[in-house]
């Protein structure tokens, strides 16, 4: 639809975990998120986006939120003189196979995104994108102050702390040193793997409302397979956060909280003695939006 000289887009950052892998359904062979225009005929924009994701994918969507409305004026634009105004949902589903017809694909978050993946340590591209900002701080003498602060405070730097949810603030800053291909760098400079137009942006965008939203709501759940044993839904949520939990922390809060219920079943793991299988409770299902409930991040 065209309003004067805007156009409107639905997007979907469509997120499942499969293993231990976080991963985005694509299309275009990977290189977009599923997207189309919102149109006369759509009822509502979430039924609009169900629509292009259907169409494009053919993957069933369950749980979606609005994400975030685009609408900056250098974004890609289709229209002379116009401009695209992106409305965002994030989706949360279970990987199933996509035989659409947009050439759809999933692939996993860090895959773009690598420095995000921190469960195995700091990871050594880390080393390279330092060094990077580092020049960049430095082109600037005016601004390098401000520049190093931001750079510090948002990769976790010369003593700060590393903070999981600034998954957005961090694309954004390397999108101004110009070290992504969206920002029109050599590619030998790029970081990552590049999506079209701003969708890495709105995929790092969805990646950091899912990190700070499973702190306190269990939509994590979504994700999960009807019963698991608490190894794979704390692997989840390792996974879903780029870190690594300590496991008796872990599964203390989640007693605590009463998120689970034992089914009565087992399953093997690893090899070694049976683990007790469980399901969410029934109450934490009808009580998506009950406020304190929270799946823990308490670091090893």
């Amino acid at each position: 639809m065209t309003i004067g000289l805007a156009h409107a887009e639905l997007i979907a950052v469509l997120t499942a975990v499969t293993g231990s892998d976080p991963r985005v359904m694509t299309v275009r062979s990977g290189d977009a998120l599923p997207s189309g225009p919102f149109e006369l005929g759509h009822r509502t924009l979430q039924s609009g986006l169900r629509e292009w994701v259907q169409d494009q994918t053919a993957h069933p969507v369950g749980y979606l939120e609005q994400l975030y409305t685009f609408a900056d004026r250098d974004r890609n634009n289709d229209i002379l003189g116009g401009r695209t105004i992106s409305i965002s949902y994030l989706g949360l589903v279970r990987e199933q196979a996509a035989p659409g017809g947009g050439m759809p694909g999933w692939h996993g978050w860090y895959e773009y995104l690598p420095w995000e993946d921190h469960r195995d340590g700091r990871p050594p591209i880390l080393e390279d994108i330092t060094a990077r900002l580092t020049s960049w701080i430095e082109e600037d003498a005016m601004r390098s102050g401000q520049r190093r602060r931001r750079a510090d405070f948002d990769f976790g730097l010369n003593g700060a702390v590393w903070n999981e949810d600034l998954v957005l603030q961090r694309y954004e800053l390397l999108y101004e040193a110009r070290l992504v291909a969206e920002a029109g760098c050599d590619l030998k400079h790029n970081f990552g793997r590049s999506m079209f137009a701003d969708h890495r942006r709105i995929l790092a965008t969805g990646m950091a409302r899912l990190r700070a939203k499973i702190k306190y709501r269990p939509v994590v759940f979504e994700l999960m397979p009807e019963n698991f044993t608490l190894l794979q839904l704390q692997k989840t949520v390792e996974a879903l956060a780029g870190l690594t939990l300590h496991k008796q922390n872990f599964r203390r809060l989640i007693e605590q909280q009463e998120l689970v219920e034992e089914t009565g079943g087992t399953e093997s793991e690893t090899g070694g003695r049976p683990a007790k299988l469980f399901r969410f409770r029934r109450a934490v299902l009808e009580e998506r939006e009950f406020a304190g409930t929270k799946l823990p991040l308490s670091r090893n």
